[in-house]
């Protein structure tokens, strides 16, 4: 399904190829929207797109990933498409990422900062379940040792 999602946003896409300025652009992103640029640890992406008049963005890589956050002990899968409407400090209709719980995968299906709490960052899945999180868990390891 987010294959076509992002056929349908193409037209008036900027789109990367290539991972070197895939990483650049996903981290220019989530910098734009003030987003930790941790958030989507994906070194092997073929594309990313983004489609500023929808809010759509798009990252394909070439195969699925999982990431350990080791600061809070979460492991997050990143299926080989994700795609996600962007407004600053927020990823909403988000496809293509899980989190483990316990013994079970979740979709996440928004990502957020709450402007009353800016330190934090809340995922929440489509069944009204929701984990809240340092921001700084998700800073790229570089940017925390400024």
């Amino acid at each position: 399904m987010s294959s076509q999602v992002i056929e349908n946003h193409r037209a008036n896409a900027e789109i990367y190829s290539g991972a070197p300025i895939c990483i650049e652009k996903s981290r220019q992103l989530l910098d734009e929207i003030s987003m930790p640029k941790g958030l989507l640890p994906l070194d092997d992406l073929v594309e990313v797109g983004y489609n500023r008049a929808a809010g759509f963005v798009w990252l394909r890589q070439s195969k699925s990933k999982q990431h350990r956050f080791n600061r809070i002990g979460k492991t997050v899968s990143y299926d080989k498409e994700v795609t996600a409407f962007v407004e600053n400090r927020r990823m909403k209709k988000l496809t293509g990422v899980k989190s483990k719980e316990l013994l079970i995968w979740v979709t996440i299906s928004e990502i957020f900062i709450d402007e009353s709490n800016p330190d934090s960052i809340t995922f929440a899945s489509s069944t009204g379940i929701s984990r809240t999180f340092p921001v700084s868990a998700f800073e790229l390891e570089e940017d925390g040792k400024k």
